[in-house]
């Protein structure tokens, strides 16, 4: 009789070690959800560096000059009075097959 409930407790056993490692919310889950979570720690440290470089450039605009004059000169073109303003312009390549008419 001993052994039969030794035998029922080992395969209780065996049982309860296969649904913990492979089971709903097992080990495997568990290893599932820290990695998820190691990931999404990565994404809020890029998400954190990117809004607190967006807070300082709110607030250089909001009480520095510097910001507003660099935003004036590369999105709308402006220029200070007296600076001389200069148009780089690359030249266009010559296309062969175009031109003199002769084939």
């Amino acid at each position: 009789m001993l052994r039969y409930i030794a035998l029922i407790l080992l395969i209780l056993l065996i049982a309860l070690q296969i649904k913990f490692w492979t089971g709903e919310g097992g080990m495997r889950d568990v290893w599932r959800l820290q990695q998820r979570l190691s990931e999404q720690k990565a994404e809020n440290v890029k998400l954190k560096q990117r809004n607190e470089a967006l807070s300082a450039e709110v607030q250089d605009l909001k009480t520095g000059k510097g910001a507003i004059e660099e935003r004036a000169r590369s999105e709308l073109g402006l220029i200070k009075p007296g600076e001389v303003f200069y148009q780089v312009v690359e030249p266009v390549p010559a296309n062969p097959k175009s031109g003199n008419g002769n084939h």
